[in-house]
């Protein structure tokens, strides 16, 4: 089964899907509108978590886990999203990083939650610290999505 979305004058670039043996062609670049406010996500959530931090009254041990429980999941999530476009595209992958990956992830979610659940912080500042936590997560992973994806059409573009 062949699913093609092709422009009127661009020639057909397919992509041989190795999972599945479709062939899949992909000429859909993100809109800039897109990536602009992917960007933004990304920045809104890691500085309001980061503003968070810098104005809460904790101890800077307790300041540090929760900034390294950030950064722990910002790059397991690209991580993922990396992993799972890999495959796709039909790079080697192997499936013990895919494996630590998805690991990481759900880690960093994990670590949060305890941390959360056990700090002496109000409820309204624990829901704060989890959505930006969770903003800066999910658009770390619009964002990679959207470099892959510019990159890899740029790349049939130019053949």
């Amino acid at each position: 089964m062949k699913y093609q979305f092709s422009n009127d004058e661009k020639e057909e670039k397919i992509v041989e899907n190795v999972a599945t043996k479709k062939a899949v062609v992909f000429d859909q670049k993100p809109t800039p509108a897109f990536m602009g406010a992917s960007w933004i996500a990304l920045l809104a959530g890691i500085v309001a978590f980061c503003i968070g931090l810098f104005n809460a009254e904790m101890e800077l041990n307790e300041k540090g886990y929760y900034f390294t429980i950030l950064l722990f999941g910002l790059f397991s999530a690209v991580s993922v999203q990396k992993n799972v476009r890999d495959k796709i595209e039909g790079l080697a992958v192997t499936e013990m990083y895919y494996g630590i990956s998805w690991f990481a992830a759900l880690a960093s979610i994990t670590l949060l939650v305890i941390g959360l659940w056990n700090a002496d912080l109000e409820l309204s500042e624990k829901g704060f610290y989890s959505m930006s936590f969770i903003l800066s997560l999910f658009s770390a992973i619009a964002v990679q999505k959207n470099t892959r994806d510019k990159k890899f059409i740029d790349n049939l573009e130019e053949k």
